[in-house]
Order: structure tokens, then C-alpha cells, then sequence
């Protein structure tokens, strides 16, 4: 099973929730946005190394961001970083990157994970695909890790699940795409439902013919040219086909359509890491419950804040509760948590007011 086993990760994403440290131009999974010393990529794919070699690791990423991925996992080959033309969403992406290691390998069998997530207990994370990666080689399965949910939360789909398991994989009956709050808490209430972690786990052969079945779209455009793959003609025919796929993730064009939907209930320490608010959630805390990444902070009468400065600056606070302070040099935010999601509106007006050079 090991020698058929791939990792591809998702790479192409803005973060704009994590603006102003997220730019068009570097966005998160290029920064280091924990203060390890390391990018969440160079993390994502440091923690992969575990399950496969790195010749078996492929990105796919926005063409913009060849060269950061380039420069940040240098032991990739060109044939190793896929370049989308266009933002179309996940399912395209796994689409390409399906139909082109598909050609490399006939059997493989895949793990699709995005490239800003956090994994505190990696052992366990590592056994967990293990797991998945047996059941997909051995099963016409396509699967998904799920998440035990923590509190009623309307940021992530939804798993609802058979409790009757096969050697610890349970038969998924049903998605909800980000429920709202009342129905999210009787989700939660029932002890039914786990958290969609966005990371899949099945064979190349599998997915595509789940393509053929549920989005014949995207595999007519993407298959028009099947044997461009893996050649030096592939990324001519991508920049002129791809952005003819729809905009739509692999939950809405496959999952939610599939009856052949597995998933592990999982516990490893996960976090998507989507919003700042969940980053402080993660980093280690003064008695205050302040987190500090970057500079150093005076902080008095100051409590449940994310301060996120440059090395070298000093940030003096009084008064601030449950605020979220970022000082990206040009863009100083602050802002409370509780109001975390409007951030992206912010993005939205300087866009609309044509001032870029801040986004």
C-alpha cells in the first residue's frame, strides 16, 4: 500500500481572513503565522514525510505562488508543483491533480489535506491515515476525516454518521454545509455528528470515476487532453482549460452526491486555523490569556488578546479585552474577536476603493 501512496496539498487559497498578515501576493500558508520558525506549508509538508516520501508530495497551488512554493520546499520538482490558471475552488483542483498522478500510477491511492492546518498530536494523525489509506486501497471508498465537535459551531460542515464501524470506519449518511447556530447545537447535542476536517483520503482511480458519475463537467474539461498530463504540454492545455471548470468545492460536486462516503472519527489535536480568533486559540497564553507572536507587548489591564507584531517592535496595551491587534508595518489592525468575521469586509471596501497595494 505504502509504495501507492501520495499526499497532495492544497495551496492556492488568499486567507483572507487572516488579512492584513494574508496578501494576494504571500498569503497564510507561506507565513509564519504560529511563530515556529516555519510556513504552515513547510509545516503541512514536514509532517507528511511520515506517511510518504517527498517525491510522492504534490502541491497545488495558484500560479502566482510557483516560486514561494518553490523556495519553500526546495525538495520539489517542477513536475511536483501543479499550477491552477484560475481560482475554481477544491473540486477542480482534486480533479487535476487526481487525473495527473493517475497517469504516474495507476493504483495510487491518495491523500488530500489544505496547507494551514494545525495537527498537534502528528503521531496520531499519521496512524489515523494509515487507517484510511488501508480501507481506500481495499474499497471502493471515498473518505473523510472527521472531526468530534467541541461546541456548536457554524463555520464547518457537518458528518452525520453510521455508529456501526468496519474495523473503526463508519458509513457517512449525510452533509450540512454550515448549519445555522440552533441547528448546529442539536447537532452537536446528538453525539451524532462530527466536524468536516477537509482532508480525504481514496484512490485516484476511485475519485475519478466519482467525476464521472456526479461532475462530468469538470472531468470532460479536465480528461479533453488526457495524455498532456505529466508531460511538457500540461501546462499549456491547463491555462487553457482549466478556468473553464466550475467554481465549486469537492463537498457540493462529490461528497453530498456520493453513496460511497466513509469517514473516521478522529481526535489529533485539529485545528483549520480559519480565523485569528482560532489562532489565539492555539498559541500559548500569558496568565492573561494575551498571546504574543512576532515583537514584544506591555500589556496592562489586558486580557484574551492576539497581539501578532514585527521582530523588534514593542506594543504598549491598556484597556483591551478580547481584541485582536496586528501590525503588518503598512496596515496596523485592531479589532475585537467577536467581530472577527467583518474583517473580511474591510478587505472587501479596499478593493471596492481600488487601494490593492494593502490587500
Amino acid at each position: 500500500m505504502t509504495n501507492h501512496t501520495y499526499v497532495i496539498i492544497m495551496a492556492g487559497g488568499v486567507g483572507s481572513r487572516f488579512w492584513p498578515a494574508s496578501r494576494t501576493a504571500r498569503p497564510k500558508q507561506f507565513l509564519d503565522i504560529l511563530g515556529t520558525g516555519h510556513s504552515l506549508l513547510r509545516l503541512t509538508f514536514e509532517r507528511f514525510l511520515n506517511l510518504c516520501p517527498a517525491e510522492r508530495v504534490f502541491v497545488v497551488t495558484n500560479a502566482l505562488y510557483k516560486d514561494l512554493v518553490k523556495e519553500q520546499l526546495p525538495e520539489l520538482s517542477d513536475n511536483q508543483i501543479l499550477c491552477e490558471p484560475s481560482r475554481n475552488n477544491t473540486a477542480p483542483c482534486v480533479a487535476y491533480a487526481a487525473l495527473k498522478i493517475h497517469g504516474l500510477d495507476a493504483h495510487a491511492n491518495l491523500v488530500i489535506a489544505p496547507s494551514d492546518h494545525v495537527i498537534l498530536q502528528e503521531a496520531a494523525f499519521v496512524q489515523t491515515l494509515s487507517k484510511a489509506l488501508a480501507f481506500s486501497a481495499s474499497e471502493d471508498a471515498l473518505l473523510t476525516l472527521g472531526i468530534k465537535p467541541s461546541r456548536p459551531d457554524t463555520g464547518y460542515g457537518y458528518i452525520h454518521y453510521d455508529r456501526k464501524a468496519q474495523n473503526g470506519v463508519h458509513r457517512v449518511l449525510r452533509f450540512t454545509e454550515k448549519p445555522p447556530l440552533d441547528q448546529a447545537r442539536a447537532f452537536v447535542a446528538s453525539g451524532d455528528y462530527l466536524w468536516n476536517a477537509g482532508i480525504f483520503v481514496w484512490r485516484a482511480a476511485t475519485i475519478l470515476a466519482a467525476f464521472q458519475k456526479h461532475a462530468a463537467g469538470i472531468y470532460d474539461i479536465l480528461s479533453e487532453d488526457i495524455n498532456s498530463y505529466n508531460t511538457s504540454t500540461e501546462q499549456a492545455f491547463i491555462n487553457r482549460r482549466y478556468p473553464a471548470t466550475p467554481d465549486i468545492s469537492i463537498d457540493y460536486a462529490i461528497m453530498e452526491k456520493a453513496d460511497n462516503v466513509f469517514t473516521i472519527p478522529s481526535d489529533f489535536g485539529w485545528s483549520d486555523l480559519g480565523t485569528w480568533a482560532s489562532l489565539h486559540g492555539e498559541l500559548a497564553k500569558d496568565d492573561d490569556g494575551n498571546a504574543i507572536v512576532g515583537g514584544r507587548a506591555m500589556a496592562y489591564d489586558t486580557h484574551n488578546c492576539l497581539v501578532h507584531l514585527p521582530e523588534g517592535k514593542l506594543a504598549v496595551l491598556r484597556g483591551l479585552e478580547d481584541f485582536i491587534i496586528v501590525d503588518e508595518g503598512d496596515v496596523l489592525l485592531i479589532y475585537p474577536k467577536s467581530k472577527e468575521q467583518d474583517i473580511k469586509k474591510v478587505t472587501q471596501a479596499l478593493q471596492q476603493q481600488g487601494e490593492s497595494d494593502f490587500l
